[in-house]
């Protein structure tokens, strides 16, 4: 039987969702005894060496105006998509260093990176704080895509194009046995890292709860859950993508509200989660605007 569409909507004791406000994250974030904040502080945040790889990533990064130390291009590789970027430099001052492909694939970790390798200030992971205040300074209800355990930094940064495309306000991640932030993470993004708000915490269930006292409903992609088109997701919503392998872990899909899947229909059994995140995303971007 067809569900009412009533019946989709998020039920419960949740406090309504109200514009982002400071004191909803007061000293009593839920966190266990000797366990460190669930949210990162700014002196834990630095990431990588700063190199940004691929003619995308630079070109994002060039558009976003983060500071840059200087571009490298690979020795005679100074043509095609390469010449508007390195003008782009030069006109903004910043030094072109004609390097060796050995060197650069180093620098790269060996990821592509198309002749040229920004040496960037490091990006700074944000405060979950700051995410909610930028749906606040939208005028937007949150939609925050929340990472469990993605470890394979292609697919991170495929989550994150997709997130940045849809609208979303940030991504959340954790500290340990996942994915980081790395030169392949951010040209696997095509340069969408540039442009969205990330977070990184130390335990992704606490989170959840900071989330939900937040006026935040959780949805959980596994392969169990209701079918996605039959979920109400028009309000301030959180996503929870899980790893490539072993998907959400148990205590996380337990702070969920609601469980989802995407239907299936041919032989394989699931999705890529990148995949999976530009379904869920781009339906609950949907269903956010149209019940403007």
């Amino acid at each position: 039987m067809e569900k009412r569409k009533d019946e989709r909507k998020p039920q419960g004791n949740r406090p309504a969702y109200k514009p982002y406000a400071k004191e909803a994250f007061g000293n009593d974030r839920p966190t266990r005894k000797g366990e460190r904040p669930a949210i990162a502080s700014r002196e834990e945040t630095e990431v990588g060496n700063g190199a940004v790889i691929g003619r995308n990533a630079v070109r994002e990064l060039l558009r976003a105006g983060r500071p840059v130390d200087k571009i490298l291009v690979q020795s005679g590789d100074r043509e095609g998509a390469l010449v508007p970027l390195v003008g782009e430099a030069i006109a903004r001052g910043i030094p072109v260093v004609e390097t060796e492909k050995r060197k650069m694939d180093l620098i790269a970790g060996h990821a592509p990176h198309q002749g040229i390798i920004a040496m960037a200030a490091e990006k700074e992971y944000c405060e979950v704080e700051d995410i909610l205040a930028i749906a606040a300074e939208r005028g937007e209800k949150p939609l925050i895509v929340v990472a469990d355990g993605i470890a394979d930094p292609y697919n991170l940064g495929a989550v994150i194009r997709c997130a940045e495309g849809c609208g979303a306000h940030g991504l959340i991640i954790p500290k340990r046995h996942a994915a980081g932030l790395s030169p392949v993470v951010t040209k696997a993004s095509a340069g969408a890292i540039e442009h969205l708000a990330i977070a990184k915490v130390s335990n992704i269930a606490a989170t959840l709860e900071v989330l939900k006292k937040a006026g935040l409903w959780i949805y959980t992609a596994d392969a169990d859950g209701t079918d996605f088109r039959e979920t109400d997701m028009a309000g301030a919503v959180a996503i929870v993508l899980g790893s490539e392998g072993a998907g959400v872990s148990d205590i996380v899909r337990k702070k969920s509200d609601f469980v989802v899947s995407i239907p299936m229909y041919g032989k394989v059994n699931s999705f890529n989660v990148s995949t999976a995140a530009a379904v869920l995303l781009c339906e609950a971007a949907y269903q956010q605007r149209k019940g403007k």
